[in-house]
Order: C-alpha cells, then structure tokens, then sequence
C-alpha cells in the first residue's frame, strides 16, 4: 500500500483537494466558534441587567427596557382574536351564550354582566367596564369593595407595601380608581432586583399558613404554578377581620376540593348572597382554576401552568419563556407537544372531547337548578313554612356550588375531567332530591300541577324575569365610562411621572 506522499506525488490534483476541503472545514469550524462566542456574550446582556427603578414599579413598558425579550412576548396577549371552541382571548357574554346563568344569579350582580376574561393585558380594562362595579358617579360609590382590585394590576402591591393590606382593603372600588391604572404584568409576580419569582398578594400567604405549610420552603416548579394560584383560585371576601374591611381570603383551612371548601363555608356561617327567587343562602365560586389543577393528571406529573400557558421559547440563540400567557391550544407546538408526540389536530380534537363531555353533563345540571329556584318560588308564593324549606333551600346552595365550581374555572373541563364528572354527578343528585322534597312541599300544599316555568331564551327575557331593568344599568355605566373614567386614567399617569424614574 503507498504512503500519503507517494500518492500526492503521483497524483498532485488530490493535494488540493485535500487543502480545499481543509480550508472549508476550518471556515466553518470558525463560524462556528464566533457563533458560541456571540451567544454567550448576549446571554450575559440577557440575565445580568442593570435594576435602577423602584422596587414597586407597577409600570410592565418600564420593566420591558431592561427584559425586552419579556415584555415583547406580553405585549401579545392584547391580541383577542384567538378563540378556541369554548374559550380563548376574545369577548364572549357568557350570559348571551347561556341565559339560564341569570337565573341562577338572580340577585346578585353577576346576573347583570358576565363576560369571558379576555387577558392579563385587559385585566383593569375590563374590571372597570363591568357592570358589576356599577357605576360611581356624582358621589354614588361603587357597589363592590376595593377587595375586588386586588388580583387585577401590579399597582395592588405597591399600594398594600404604601397604605398595609387590610387599609387598602378598605372603603369602596371607586376610591382607589386612579391609583389602579397598570394591568397585570411583572411587579405581580417577579422581584424586581433578583428577578426570582415572588408571592405578591398575602392571601396566599395566608392560606398556606392556614394549611400549616411553609411557602418559602416550595420548589422553584412549584412557583410557576404558584404565582398563577395568587389569583386563579376560588375566594371570598371575610367581613369579620378587620371593621369596615372586606379582607380577602382563601378558604383552604379544611383543603381545596369542592367538599372542603364547602365545609369551610359552611362552618364560618358564610354566603354571597341569598337568592332573589328561591331565597335561597348561595355560594358563588370565583375561578377555582388552581384547586382543580391540583387534582388533575398533570399537577401529581408536576407540570406547572407556566410549563403550558408559558412555555420556553428560543430568540437569537437565548431560551426564554413565553409572557404571550395563553390558551395552549394557540401554542400546541411549544406546549403540547413538548412531551406529546401526537399530531396537533389530533391533540386538540382529545382536549374538545373533553370539554364537549363535560359541559354536557354540567348543562343538565344548570337545568335542573333553574327549575329548583322557579320551584321554590313557587312554593313561597303558595305558603311555604321557613321549616319546610330549610332543607330544600340547603340542598340548592350545594348543587349550584358544585355547577359553579365546575363553570367558573377557565379550563377546568381540560384540568381535571375526572373530578369535574365527579363534582357535577354529585351536584345532579343533590339538585334532583332538592326537587323531590319541592314536590312533597308543593304537594302538601294542595299544588299538585305542573310549575310553569318562564321563557328565558335569550339574556335579555332571562333579566326581565329577575326583574332588572338594565337599560337604567347600561345608561349609568355609559356616563361613568364617558365623565369619571377618563379623569381616573389621566391622575394616574401625573401621579406616576412625578413618582417613579424610569429603568435607564
């Protein structure tokens, strides 16, 4: 066999060929090295940045100077128009889609607007435009507590660090409008020197010592599910505490199943409302989205919600997550299928499976429970005693809170549909024995035809028949929106310049 040299002798064409591919080689080994080089010196600028605003900076676009990767990815979720079979970003008026909600809210101010939660990015917005904040004008206070702000703006923090949180939980909604400007961002759950992720709103806090557990001792996994759960949770507002204080707390003592918190409730002698039309003590689940995650398959696999609704994703070579916080279903690919190998259309046809089953079964519950208020009226009307309904009257409260529970969760149907089947067979049941003694009742009452029951097809005959005139409704909203609103905006943003420096 002839040596390298003895070949190029005979053959001088291949020594070039050899050179030729040697100086392709090392050109690109070259790129490569430059590449690495450059990336590492870029992912030093991304993580080591220079803090100089206030630790209470409520303002996301200040923050974005410094984390513009960031705050680019959560200037996104002003976008409304994705909408998946039954949720999304986009508005939807639940109460148009689903009447019968109305009547299940009768005298309680959800029966007057109910709209689906477009964002963080519209989180004040939408508090502000809601007809359940009423509107404060001419010295007419809002019907809700300042409680209400407490998840929708990193403005709260600030203020409870200022004024101590059972003040800022003082007085009515409407005085603290112009110091509430700023939608759901980055002082709500980040330090903003260390940037570690932080609990900013002390309900948490406070629900976690009520179970004996140590916060500060959860992993940084558990965090990023955490930081969700200070707001996507079931709550209520506790008048005891503090005189003149509505002061905010989960009611997580007993645990966070639909059962425990009932429980609590029930222990504490506690209810939102009673009912217009069966006078019945009712509970109203807020968005127990974090109590039903935990019993769903993907908590005990210890996936948190930032793992779906904020995935990592890569820009210029720097892995960062996502703040565009989001249905998955509009980000299969960076969330799905990160640990599913099924196809997209494949995944999103199981996760609408899913909630077609659940909502199925939940709506048969929502039936029976506007027939057992129709019913109880009915019974009152024809001389009901207080003894003969006390039972039946319990019996109502238990089934609407297990179909508020279930409905009020934005993606319960997909966190946990085994317990959400659960919950809602149970409340069936109740619903169904709550008409049993209804028709005892009724028939010891010398009624023995059937009820009649109202024409609430549409959102409009629904709240004529509970009795709203909402065209008063609408009209003072409209003044507030038009005269106060805008006043509000334009003191905030004086009072911010003069108070705050920005990041550079």
């Amino acid at each position: 066999m002839k040596s390298i040299q003895e070949l190029l002798k005979a053959k001088p064409w291949l020594g070039w060929i050899v050179f030729t591919i040697t100086v392709v080689v090392v050109f690109f080994l070259g790129l490569l090295a430059s590449s690495i080089i450059e990336r590492r010196a870029e992912a030093v600028f991304a993580y080591t940045p220079e803090i100089t605003f206030s630790p209470d900076e409520p303002r996301n676009e200040i923050w974005g100077e410094v984390f513009p990767r960031e705050y680019n990815s959560y200037t996104l979720t002003a976008d409304t128009t994705f909408r998946s079979k039954y949720n999304g970003s986009a508005t939807v008026d639940m109460l148009e889609e689903s009447p019968n909600m109305a009547v299940l809210w009768a005298g309680y101010l959800f029966s007057r607007d109910y709209k689906q939660g477009r964002g963080h990015y519209h989180a004040v917005e939408d508090i502000q435009k809601t007809l359940r904040t009423g509107a404060p004008v001419n010295g007419v206070p809002s019907p809700q507590p300042n409680t209400c702000w407490a998840c929708k703006s990193p403005d709260v923090p600030r203020l409870m660090n200022k004024t101590g949180v059972a003040e800022f939980y003082k007085e009515t909604w409407d005085t603290k409008g112009s110091e509430i400007i700023n939608p759901i961002g980055c002082a709500d759950c980040h330090d903003s020197k260390t940037m570690n992720l932080r609990i900013s709103r002390p309900a948490l806090l406070e629900a976690f010592t009520s179970m004996g557990r140590d916060i500060n001792k959860v992993s940084h996994q558990e965090m990023r599910s955490l930081v969700c759960a200070q707001c996507h949770v079931e709550y209520y507002f506790n008048k005891k505490m503090f005189e003149g204080v509505q002061y905010l707390v989960f009611p997580w003592k007993n645990g966070t199943t639909a059962e425990e918190i009932e429980k609590y409730y029930d222990e504490t002698g506690f209810s939102d409302w009673t009912h217009a039309l069966s006078r019945a003590p009712m509970l109203k689940a807020q968005h127990p989205d974090y109590e039903i995650y935990l019993s769903g398959v993907h908590a005990s696999r210890g996936v948190s919600c930032a793992d779906c609704h904020m995935p990592f994703i890569s820009e210029g070579g720097q892995k960062f997550t996502d703040h565009h916080i989001q249905s998955p279903l509009n980000n299969v690919a960076n969330s799905c299928q990160v640990c599913h190998r099924e196809e997209t259309q494949q995944l999103i046809k199981d996760v609408y499976s899913r909630q077609d089953k659940i909502i199925e079964t939940r709506n048969i519950l929502e039936t029976l429970l506007v027939r057992c208020h129709v019913e109880a009226k009915t019974a009152w009307d024809k001389g009901a005693g207080e003894e003969q309904m006390k039972d039946i009257l319990n019996d109502i409260r238990r089934a609407q809170w297990r179909w508020d529970f279930s409905a009020a969760g934005h993606g319960n149907s997909f966190h946990s549909p085994v317990e959400l089947s659960r919950i809602i067979a149970g409340g069936i049941s109740i619903a169904q024995e709550a008409r049993i003694k209804l028709a005892r009742v009724l028939s010891s009452l010398e009624y023995n035809l059937e009820v009649p029951y109202p024409d609430i097809s549409t959102k409009s005959k629904a709240q004529s028949y509970i009795g709203l005139d909402m065209g008063s409704v609408n009209q003072e909203k409209k003044l507030f929106l038009q005269t106060v609103l805008p006043e509000w905006i334009k003191t905030g943003r004086i009072r911010e310049q003069n108070e705050f420096v920005s990041a550079k």
